[in-house]
């Protein structure tokens, strides 16, 4: 007789293989077909929410393996809270305005000058196809990723109804009074003729020189002060072509000055290391109070003008001489402390980094004609060549330095008339600056790490006012008149109504291509001629930091609630969309735009070395689906820390790869163990294995989904993994074998089995799911009715953890058995004694064993025989504790059915066997 037909063999039709590079994009357009973003929606109208505001991508180019973690991560989480039982929105969006765009327009014109012959309308209707075509890529290949959205509503910021939002948002920063224009030196790029944010500036290095300079005292100064002789204040500077336009030289008035003997002023605490350098020779003469200097003046040896002298905290003692060259309109303190003191403000620097005419008409150089239209880097050689004997000290070094994050070229400060939001002012109707505001609600947010709190607290207690303007063509118009006459700009409520209006129907382009005339309300009372345009754009900061009142506050989208519960990004971003998000979100509603903000690391190789095409580590996304599919790169991001960075490389995907085949092999077995179950068992009808495999279950999957739930999925995965390597696949699935196959298709305790796998696949199937969705509703498809119940798909269950159960199971002193059994059956296995564990037979005097069933412990070593009987032979022995055990040799005979070794003459079944056979 041929046994093996009677065997209850395990039978599924979830396959073995996945081929996902084939599969999933089938699996992903069904998705798309069947609107399950929508119906994820319908299915929990009623639930409590949970709104995940996206932050918007650039759609400039193809989407990186940073692109991919972003997205993948916070696809995961909003899957996370859904399966959980949430109503979730996840409305994504797309970064439109800017500069990188404006730059691939140039480039395709043929340069900055073709591109300038165009009138801006133009220029902004080919930086408009430009994006449209990228949002449409991204969109493709974040889907390729089995990211479930609301793709067919995103948020784009160049569509007319979001260009309105973002202008009305202006619009009620300058309502709350925080909106203000003036001259002051901002970040400059005069590669790109632009003001630059914080956010936009990186840190490169380059070669400066390091120049010592003597402005000597006035006559008057020196009767003053009851100086004689020689009296020159040195100052320091790394940039000498700023030293035309200085106007002052700040002291540090709780320091104490020394003028030397060869006629030098510097501070009494840095003599000794001048003196040390040459850039004085003599020794302390007199000390100086520098209040006794105050307002006096020092002449400019580069151009004969006065330099005031000023007190300011500004001036640090850490090197340089004590005395800071002043120049207003070049330095952030320079202004500050210009402007309590009434310091000109000299800017004879273009907007393309050369000297302008100023130079010639405030005679700041001498022969100041040959310096116009030269760029000012270039210059600082014929300045020092001009300073003469005032020169004391010069030499070159290599520092970090502020450069423009899109040209690479070194940035210059620059005093331009632009448009500020203050940080520092109180919001009318509020009684805290809006700095003060922003602080108390980081203190309020939650930051996943908490590291990110100290991180965005620090930035927002540091920040200088934002320079929100733009000298630029593509971005979305900062949209006021002002009048010719008194250059008062108008915030007359329905002028700004008026335009936004129009916005809305239009577009922003309407600015460039409709007249004042059309553009101005037609009750205002002011006459089109008398009127002009600002021509200032956004920063495209604020664009993106306004998104949480076009997206969630507008209703224009279907995108969750404001505040949204979670932003996440990297970790990069707070200095970027988390902080203007705030200031924002703080000025017009006077609170945080999120409850919680979560920020993840960069992609880098395997030696943690940043990616670039030129050292050939890059990891494209869409190679990895091409060779792996969307799922390994979903475990990866899930299996990552992502709090640091995350390395990435062929072999790590591999490593994922196999990680992967394992965890489907254990939802392959289980579901073909399963298959003919239609009614769970009770946990009063299920053995001691049973019990204890679904306590051990249910601690570790609530523990898991509790590191879940905490955005924590590396230790989440880690421990599931764990559970189904060593306890489901490696013990309780071996053990239960003989049981599925071999007892009766009715037997209580093959049911009972049964029940503890399909309560645990179900409750790990729901685990698994916002990571490994397109195999966790593959699963579905083929899964029983004891696991999906009436669901169609993935989408239609909740995840549920296992309820409780009482075990006496000692788990400890079981395993510490089941282990010492293991490494001398290893050792008889080697010496060719045994083949199989079913041919061995264990005695013991271990009352934890001989009060189980029988059965159970026979299943728990997976042997032939467990008894208190004393048989000759021993194999091996082993203790646990004070408990004894022996292995030997199975003293019945193999049954041909099942293998044990239980039955009573050779070729004949056993009585377990003979009776399902016979029945």
């Amino acid at each position: 007789m041929d046994y093996k037909e009677t065997l209850l063999l395990p039978t599924t039709n979830f396959a073995m293989r996945g081929n996902l590079i084939n599969n999933e994009p089938l699996r992903y357009d069904a998705w798309d077909e069947n609107k399950v973003y929508e119906k994820m929606k319908a299915n929990r109208k009623d639930a409590p929410s949970f709104t995940l505001h996206d932050g918007p991508p650039y759609a400039n180019g193809n989407t990186h393996i940073g692109h991919a973690l972003n997205k993948i991560l916070k696809d995961i989480i909003v899957k996370q809270h859904y399966f959980a039982g949430k109503s979730v929105r996840f409305t994504p969006g797309w970064d439109c305005h800017g500069l990188p765009i404006e730059q691939q327009v140039e480039k395709k014109l043929g340069g900055k000058k073709k591109k300038e012959l165009l009138e801006v309308s133009k220029v902004r209707e080919l930086c408009r196809e430009h994006a449209r075509k990228f949002v449409d890529i991204q969109r493709d290949e974040f889907k390729k990723l089995g990211i479930l959205a609301d793709w067919e509503n995103p948020y784009v910021t160049m569509d007319f109804k979001f260009e309105a939002n973002i202008y009305r948002t202006l619009c009620s920063v300058a309502k709350a009074g925080l909106l203000i224009e003036r001259s002051k030196p901002v970040y400059w790029s005069w590669a790109e003729r632009t003001a630059l944010a914080e956010a936009e500036v990186e840190y490169e290095d380059k070669e400066s020189h390091s120049i010592y300079v003597a402005f000597k005292l006035s006559d008057e100064a020196k009767a003053e002060t009851g100086l004689s002789g020689k009296a020159a204040l040195v100052i320091w500077t790394t940039t000498p072509w700023t030293l035309p336009s200085n106007t002052g030289i700040s002291l540090n008035p709780e320091e104490k000055y020394a003028l030397t003997t060869d006629g030098f002023i510097v501070a009494r605490d840095l003599h000794e290391s001048l003196l040390e350098l040459g850039v004085v020779k003599g020794e302390i003469a007199k000390e100086i109070d520098p209040k006794t200097l105050e307002n006096k003046k020092a002449i400019n040896p580069l151009n004969g003008r006065t330099s005031t002298v000023v007190l300011g905290d500004h001036v640090m003692m850490d090197s340089g001489t004590g005395c800071v060259h002043t120049a207003p309109g070049h330095g952030e303190d320079d202004y500050r402390v210009g402007l309590k003191y009434g310091l000109e403000v000299l800017m004879p620097v273009d907007e393309t980094g050369c000297f302008d005419e100023t130079v010639v008409k405030e005679k700041l150089l001498p022969n100041p004609k040959g310096f116009v239209g030269q760029l000012i880097f270039k210059c600082n050689d014929k300045i020092l060549e001009l300073l003469g004997d005032a020169l004391l000290y010069e030499s070159k070094f290599t520092h970090s330095y502020p450069h423009c994050w899109r040209s690479h070229t070194p940035l210059i400060f620059r005093a331009t008339k632009q448009w500020f939001i203050s940080v520092d002012e109180k919001p009318k109707t509020q009684d805290k600056t809006l700095r003060e505001i922003a602080l108390s609600e980081v203190q309020k947010t939650l930051f996943f790490p908490k590291t990110g709190k100290k991180r965005l607290e620090s930035m927002v207690a540091n920040r200088p006012d934002w320079c929100i303007s733009r000298q630029r063509d593509w971005g979305v118009p900062i949209a006021f008149f002002r009048v010719k006459s008194s250059g008062e700009v108008l915030f007359d409520e329905k002028v700004l109504n008026f335009v936004a209006m129009i916005f809305e129907m239009q577009g922003s382009d309407a600015w460039y291509s409709m007249s004042i005339e059309e553009l101005l309300y037609p009750g205002s009372g002011y006459k089109a001629d008398e009127l002009e345009k600002v021509t200032d754009i956004l920063d495209v900061w604020f664009d993106s930091g306004s998104t949480w009142y076009s997206v969630l506050k507008s209703r224009n989208y279907d995108a969750g609630d404001y505040p949204a519960d979670l932003y996440v990004e990297g970790s990069d971003q707070h200095r970027g969309w988390f902080q203007s998000s705030m200031f924002l979100s703080a000025a017009v509603e006077h609170q945080a735009p999120y409850k919680g903000v979560l920020t993840h690391g960069f992609t880098v190789d395997e030696k943690g070395e940043k990616m670039s095409k030129s050292k050939g580590n890059v990891v494209a996304p869409e190679k990895v689906l091409k060779e792996y599919g969307s799922e390994i790169l979903r475990l990866w991001v899930a299996s990552s820390d992502y709090q640091g960075d995350l390395k990435i490389s062929q072999g790590i995907l591999k490593q994922n790869s196999e990680n992967y085949r394992k965890l489907r092999n254990t939802f392959r077995i289980m579901l073909a163990n399963i298959n003919d179950l239609e009614v769970l068992s009770p946990y009063s009808e299920m053995g001691e294995l049973d019990r204890w495999i679904l306590s051990v279950a249910r601690e570790v999957f609530n523990n898991s989904h509790k590191s879940f739930s905490e955005y924590n999925y590396v230790h989440g995965m880690s421990l599931l993994n764990n559970f189904i390597v060593n306890e489901l696949s490696g013990m309780y699935i071996d053990m239960t074998k003989d049981s599925l196959y071999c007892n009766a298709k009715s037997d209580k305790k093959r049911k009972a089995s049964q029940s503890a796998m399909a309560i645990i696949t179900k409750s790990m199937l729901l685990l698994i799911a916002p990571i490994l969705t397109y195999t966790a509703d593959e699963i579905v498809e083929n899964a029983p009715a004891i696991i999906k119940g009436d669901a169609s798909s993935i989408f239609d269950m909740v995840y549920e953890e296992i309820k409780e159960i009482e075990t006496s199971f000692d788990e400890e002193y079981m395993v510490k058995a089941r282990e010492s059994f293991a490494t001398i059956v290893d050792t008889l296995k080697k010496e060719k004694i045994i083949k199989n564990t079913l041919e061995l037979a264990i005695s013991c005097n271990s009352k934890a064993i001989l009060d189980m069933d029988s059965t159970d412990a026979e299943d728990w070593f997976v042997v032939s025989k467990v008894s208190d009987e004393e048989e000759k032979e021993s194999l091996g022995s082993f203790k646990v504790g004070d408990d004894s055990f022996t292995i030997t040799k199975a003293t019945a005979h193999k049954c041909p059915r099942c293998w044990k070794y239980q039955a009573a003459n050779e070729d004949e079944t056993c009585e377990r066997c003979a009776r399902v056979v016979n029945a």
